[in-house]
């Protein structure tokens, strides 16, 4: 069964250039498109995909102020923002409303198709620059270190190593061809990963790497 994707963006051009992305996967199925926050408030919960593309700047309401209220009603919807935007507030606001995933729009079509299927494993794709600004911010903050390593002293050193490729930004996919393993052999180490970790995401465990 094919993954219905939503969208939500406001350009006409940049709507239909990632339609065409969607309709060409052998794996998604565009559910429907919105062009703005209000639209969307009222489409998504009737569309019900499964993942929405979101673009934040909508004009009126903002796309991470959509999150924030489907989210609470819709919890089983999983939104990845789609977008412009990389400086650290808008990233951080994105992912506190409930983004699972945060890319930008100059990403490729195939990196943002293999984004798709990680969200649908359980992963938190995003943009390699995002998930750098992810672990920039985390350095700056104030840790205990000596317990952190205590809680990554429990990893095996391949989870290690793929913890290690998670902080960089890298999907299952490109993970799985790195160290020769299938991509499903990755989502299960992951899940040890967080599992051992006590962390339920990617932004969580890269925290925890970092002693963060």
């Amino acid at each position: 069964m094919k993954i219905p994707v939503a969208i939500v963006e406001d350009n006409n051009d940049i709507r239909f250039a990632l339609e065409q992305i969607i309709d060409m996967s052998d794996y998604c199925e565009l559910a429907g498109s919105c062009v703005s926050g209000e639209e969307a408030l009222v489409k998504l919960p009737i569309l019900n995909p499964k993942v929405v593309l979101m673009d934040i700047g909508l004009g009126g309401i903002s796309g991470i102020e959509v999150v924030r209220e489907l989210k609470i009603s819709n919890p089983e919807i999983l939104f990845m923002m789609c977008t412009i935007y990389e400086d650290d507030e808008q990233i951080f606001e994105a992912l506190s409303a409930g983004a699972s995933g945060y890319i930008l729009k100059k990403t490729p079509p195939g990196k943002l198709l293999d984004g798709i299927q990680e969200l649908m494993e359980g992963g938190s794709p995003m943009s390699s620059q995002i998930a750098r600004k992810v672990v920039a911010a985390f350095q700056n903050k104030k840790s205990d270190k000596q317990s952190s390593e205590s809680a990554l002293d429990i990893l095996s050193k391949r989870e290690k190593e793929i913890l290690e490729m998670l902080s960089k930004g890298l999907l299952y996919k490109e993970i799985s061809d790195a160290v020769f393993i299938s991509t499903e052999t990755v989502r299960k180490h992951v899940y040890h990963i967080y599992e051992k970790l006590h962390v339920t995401n990617r932004v969580e465990a890269v925290n925890k790497f970092f002693g963060r």
